[in-house]
């Protein structure tokens, strides 16, 4: 899948909102963007940032009352933001958060897919709340993306997906290649990637994952996001040349409460990086790349 390259010389080198300003902008208060798990962390500074250049922004999260403080911290800033409460493990939630979409907001053009959990510490791995984990950061993902396609503008300027991932999703942190063999199928599907995530649970179940070659480090959270990578391959691939954009991203080591507050950068600087992956011009905006850490123009193939 052939994209062009970004054009290096789009955004300055600064990170001051100006910065993301130029003759080429184009993007304005009209221009919709939801943020998922974004009380906190890299979502929090996503929404920050997208509002900072002018962008009208939905910041969505599970806690009601995390949520509301996150919008009143920015609008202390002067940065007015919507919010609606989103649980992406919860069908209920979705389906009701696209509801209250529908009635307030007449398309779409920026999804970025931020809500995840981990119940692991830096230096340890267990698989106990695996179900939890896949539930939440692939599936509450895809379903998300998909209840909101139909809403997507389709505009000359393209849409956007952006889904949050790690590079513990990579292919070569699977150490069974039978298992490998089914994500590297050139016709990967969604069936497919479901079928190599419930091969993973079964595992848990049965208590041989830590024999059967899966990532090492923090095994669920990285099966979750080896499957929400292949499947943003398979949506970038089923929308190419429809005016939708699919792309992953991996902030690299950042402090968030993840991480314990550990990180060789901020959730900002992290931040910064996914606004100009988001905002690059509809020209120079590539589909079906997993993009790593804080150089924007470094990438690899899925």
């Amino acid at each position: 899948m052939k994209s062009q390259e970004p054009d290096p010389n789009y955004f300055s080198s600064s990170s001051s909102s100006s910065s993301l300003v130029s003759s080429t902008k184009w993007w304005s208060k009209e221009t919709i963007a939801i943020v998922t798990g974004a009380n906190k962390g890299i979502g929090f500074a996503l929404v920050k940032r997208l509002a900072e250049l002018g962008l009208t922004v939905i910041l969505t999260a599970r806690d009601v009352e995390r949520g509301q403080r996150a919008v009143e911290s920015l609008s202390e800033k002067g940065l007015p933001v919507n919010f609606f409460q989103l649980d992406v493990s919860d069908p209920s939630s979705i389906e009701a958060f696209v509801s209250w979409f529908k009635s307030n907001f007449a398309a779409l053009d920026i999804l970025v897919n931020n809500a995840g959990v981990s119940f692991n510490d830096i230096y340890k791995n267990t698989v106990e709340h695996a179900e939890t984990v896949i539930r939440t950061n692939f599936y509450g993902a895809k379903l998300l993306t998909e209840s909101l396609l139909p809403l997507f503008r389709r505009s000359p300027s393209k849409s956007r997906i952006l889904n949050i991932s790690s590079r513990l999703g990579t292919l070569s942190k699977v150490r069974n290649p039978n298992i490998k063999s089914i994500l590297e199928d050139e016709e990967l599907s969604e069936e497919q990637i479901e079928r190599f995530v419930g091969l993973f649970l079964q595992s848990v179940k049965d208590g041989t994952w830590k024999s059967q070659g899966w990532p090492e480090i923090w095994t669920d959270y990285a099966v979750s996001k080896l499957a929400l990578n292949a499947y943003t391959m398979v949506l970038a691939k089923r929308y190419e040349g429809e005016g939708i954009s699919v792309n992953s991203y991996c902030p690299g080591f950042t402090q968030t409460s993840m991480t314990q507050g550990q990180g060789s950068h901020t959730a900002d600087e992290a931040a910064d990086v996914g606004a100009r992956l988001l905002l690059l011009h509809p020209q120079q905006l590539p589909t079906a790349k997993f993009y790593i850490g804080l150089d924007p123009f470094v990438k690899s193939n899925l």
